[in-house]
């Protein structure tokens, strides 16, 4: 089991940036792929960002290329840092884990948020024009 928190969420002007945490603890609550979601309101979840337990590869949705990075400080936290942002990107944004497997490797990041199971409480970005 592993629990996590988000971090980091607030108000911000379009252009402006945030930075999102994830801290990860409880039982070797390294050995994870982590990614961030964000559902905005009456709309799906869907993944804006994923990255590999050795942090060597990640993956992006199109609508943040360019503008968001995800990085791991340590094998136990994760972070999204999000630059020049548009009021589209408001959302409730949630970090989720996934525990790495001896098939799919260290290397791996996983895009679809049915392979996840856990998951943070959630944090509002909110972006004014």
């Amino acid at each position: 089991q592993v629990q996590l928190v988000e971090s980091g969420g607030g108000l911000v002007q379009a252009g402006g940036s945030v930075r999102l945490s994830c801290a990860a603890s409880g039982r070797r609550s390294g050995d994870y792929a982590m990614g961030w979601f964000r559902q905005a309101p009456g709309q799906g979840r869907e993944l804006v960002a994923a990255i590999s337990w050795s942090g060597s590869n990640t993956y992006y949705a199109d609508s943040v290329k360019r503008r968001f990075t995800i990085s791991r400080d340590n094998t136990k936290n994760t972070v999204l840092q999000m630059n020049s942002l548009k009021p589209e990107d408001t959302a409730v944004y949630f970090c989720a884990a996934k525990p790495i497997s001896t098939i799919d490797g260290a290397g791996y990041y996983y895009t679809d948020g049915a392979q996840y199971p856990f998951w943070g409480q959630g944090t509002q970005v909110t972006v004014s024009s």
